[in-house]
């Protein structure tokens, strides 16, 4: 059996092999991605821009220096959400970028600095993102990686808050003064102040900064203004204003004459449609006054086709049809003409047979029976008549 003995100088050469082996080709140990010292978490405003920093390094060597020509290099960016499962936003491989819009890789590829870039931030841009970062040789036979996670949080300013009043406004009442944001991230605090010239800031007990809630008890007019509330977070502010006007309440006296006034201004109006009535009903009781003891005058026994009486009790001349025919000869001697007046003459009776026991009675001067102070109260008008002879012509 033979044995070889090693020489001092063998081993020397294999241990130059073996370091240019490692020079050649990265172990799992020689690739460390860094981030800012003391850098976890990350704060931007909704809207803007952020850089999430992140580079590796191989061997210690400066993250400036070019990856050399047997890297091949690739990383990917992956954003992790409470409840969700994780979603990959961006990629660099073989040369080639992909990822979301709004995000992109700070520096062109190859590079040792592989720092993320998102524009427009919004709200639900927050998570953790991790970078997983994976450099081989040109055979794919030696390949190390590494990964490391930063986190982001987009804040939100408060958004408008809306202003409320709630209770009554009398004096001596208690109010509400009500004030939330919709929209704010993290949740805004609120702090209420009135406004000069009669100043004015509170704090707790009436004062909750939490809720938004002011409580103002007890009212007085003193109290009336215009109120602010200022809803705030860490990235900003927004405010909205209410305008408090206590009602005062009027003294007793101030009712009592107000009662009062009320009372006589009804008393007079009362008083005048009472007045109205009764002048209203004076004025039409003279038209329609009957008399009790008033006597119904009686109708007259003109004979048919004379003079009658007229419907309101006055006693007017009109003349028959024979009276009304014009003559068909010459009038005789001694014969009366009929005049066309019908109020001041009255045609003769016809005549009546002559008898020698009776002899004709003079015509009552009030037919009828009514007396002639009647008739004048009644309105008519006297009339003469003349006297007739036994012959029947007028006298």
């Amino acid at each position: 059996m033979v044995f070889l003995r090693r020489s001092p100088a063998t081993d020397l050469l294999r241990f130059f092999f073996l370091g240019l082996s490692t020079l050649a080709s990265p172990s799992l140990a020689q690739l460390k991605l860094h981030v800012p010292p003391g850098l976890t978490v990350l704060k931007a405003v909704e809207g803007a821009e952020v850089v999430l920093p992140m580079w590796y390094t191989l061997q210690g060597k400066a993250p400036w220096v070019q990856p050399q020509s047997w890297e091949l290099l690739t990383v990917m960016w992956f954003l992790e959400q409470e409840g969700k499962d994780m979603n990959q936003v961006l990629a660099y491989i073989s040369g080639t970028t992909t990822g979301k819009p709004r995000l992109s890789l700070v520096y062109s590829m190859p590079s040792h600095n592989v720092s993320l870039r998102l524009q427009g931030l919004r709200e639900t841009d927050s998570g953790s993102y991790r970078c997983s970062v994976n450099v081989q040789d040109h055979q794919s036979k030696n390949r190390s990686d590494s990964s490391k996670t930063l986190e982001l949080r987009v804040l939100v300013p408060p958004a408008p808050p809306s202003c409320r009043l709630l209770g009554g406004l009398r004096e001596g009442t208690n109010v509400t003064l009500s004030c939330q944001s919709p929209r704010s991230k993290p949740a805004a605090q609120y702090q209420w102040e009135r406004l000069p010239p009669s100043a004015q800031v509170f704090f707790p007990p009436v004062l909750d900064d939490i809720r938004g809630s002011l409580t103002l008890t007890n009212l007085s007019s003193s109290m009336s203004g215009v109120y602010i509330c200022r809803a705030h977070n860490e990235v900003g502010s927004a405010q909205c204003n209410v305008t408090l006007e206590v009602i005062t309440e009027p003294g007793p006296a101030v009712v009592a004459g107000a009662v009062v006034g009320t009372l006589v201004g009804l008393g007079l109006l009362a008083g005048l449609v009472l007045l109205y009535h009764r002048r209203s009903k004076a004025l039409e009781e003279p038209a329609n006054d009957i008399k009790e003891d008033a006597v119904a005058p009686r109708t007259l026994p003109w004979p048919k086709g004379s003079d009658t009486i007229s419907k309101n009790g006055t006693l007017s001349s009109v003349t028959s049809a024979r009276a009304l025919r014009q003559p068909q000869g010459p009038p005789r001697p001694g014969a009366l003409t009929p005049t066309p007046s019908l109020s001041s003459q009255v045609l003769p009776s016809p005549r009546l047979p002559r008898t020698d026991e009776a002899r004709p009675q003079p015509t009552s001067p009030s037919p009828g029976g009514v007396s002639s102070s009647a008739l004048n109260r009644m309105g008519a008008v006297p009339v003469i008549v003349p006297a007739q002879s036994q012959a029947g012509s007028l006298v």
